[in-house]
C-alpha cells in the first residue's frame, strides 16, 4: 500500500480517534499536583526550557496520556521516561494530559526563513513523486494536530522534531499509528526532516 493510500485509510479512522480522545478526561488541578516530577525536563507549565525535550503545553491531553502508556508499556522506548511513567496509574496520566493541556505554549522560535520555507512545501504538499503525503493531512495545515493519535507540532522545538523524526526512521520509536511515521521518516533526507521541523518551530 502506497504511502497515500495508507493516509487515506488511517484518515478514515478520525472520527474513532475523535470519539475516543472525547472519552479521555482527567482533573487539571490533580494533574498539576502530580506534575513537579515533570517539571525539571518540561518546565512547571508544560513549557520546556530545553530544546530536546518537548514543551507539552497545549498539547492534546488525549496524546499525553497515551504516550504516557506507552512509556510504562515500553511500546515507546525512553528508559528515563520509563522510570518516570512506571509509579502512574491510568487516572494520574488522565490528570497530567488534561494539565498540560490546559497550559498555554510559548511556541520555540524559527530561525531559518529559507530553511523553513522548503519544509513548508513539503508539510503542505508532501512529494507524490517519492510517495511522500503532505504532513498536514494528519497534523493539520496549522500543525493542531488530530487527537488522539495526532500531536500539536506547531511551535515544538526543532530539535525534538528532528531526534523524533529521525528515531522513527531508525526503528528506535514504533508507538506510531500502523507504522505511518515509519514508513514515511524512512523517506525523509536529514535535509527534509530539518526543513520541516524549523517550519513547524515556527507556526503558530
Amino acid at each position: 500500500m502506497s504511502a497515500f493510500k495508507s493516509v487515506t485509510a488511517v484518515l478514515i479512522l478520525l472520527a474513532a480517534a475523535t470519539a475516543h480522545a472525547e472519552s479521555v478526561k482527567g482533573d487539571p488541578a490533580k494533574g498539576q499536583a502530580l506534575s513537579a516530577a515533570c517539571m525539571a525536563c518540561h518546565g512547571p507549565d508544560g513549557n520546556s526550557a530545553l530544546s530536546m525535550n518537548p514543551s507539552l503545553a497545549q498539547q492534546h491531553p488525549a496524546y499525553i496520556t497515551k504516550q504516557l502508556a506507552d512509556f510504562k508499556s515500553g511500546e515507546r522506548a525512553n528508559p528515563i521516561m520509563a522510570g518516570m511513567a512506571a509509579a502512574l496509574s491510568a487516572e494520574d496520566m488522565k490528570h497530567l494530559g488534561a494539565y498540560f493541556g490546559a497550559q498555554k505554549l510559548r511556541p520555540a522560535p524559527a530561525h531559518d526563513g529559507d530553511l523553513a520555507a522548503k519544509g513548508q512545501k513539503l508539510y503542505r504538499a508532501g512529494d507524490a513523486n517519492r510517495g511522500l503525503p503532505a504532513c498536514a493531512a494528519c497534523h493539520s495545515p496549522t500543525g493542531a494536530g488530530i487527537p488522539a493519535q495526532y500531536p500539536r507540532l506547531a511551535g515544538q522545538y526543532t530539535e525534538y522534531t528532528i531526534a523524533q523524526l529521525k528515531a522513527f526512521r531508525a526503528g528506535e520509536r514504533a508507538n506510531d499509528n500502523a507504522s505511518m511515521m515509519r514508513t514515511i521518516a524512512a523517506r525523509m533526507t536529514d535535509d527534509e526532516m530539518a526543513a520541516v521541523a524549523e517550519y513547524l518551530a515556527g507556526l503558530r
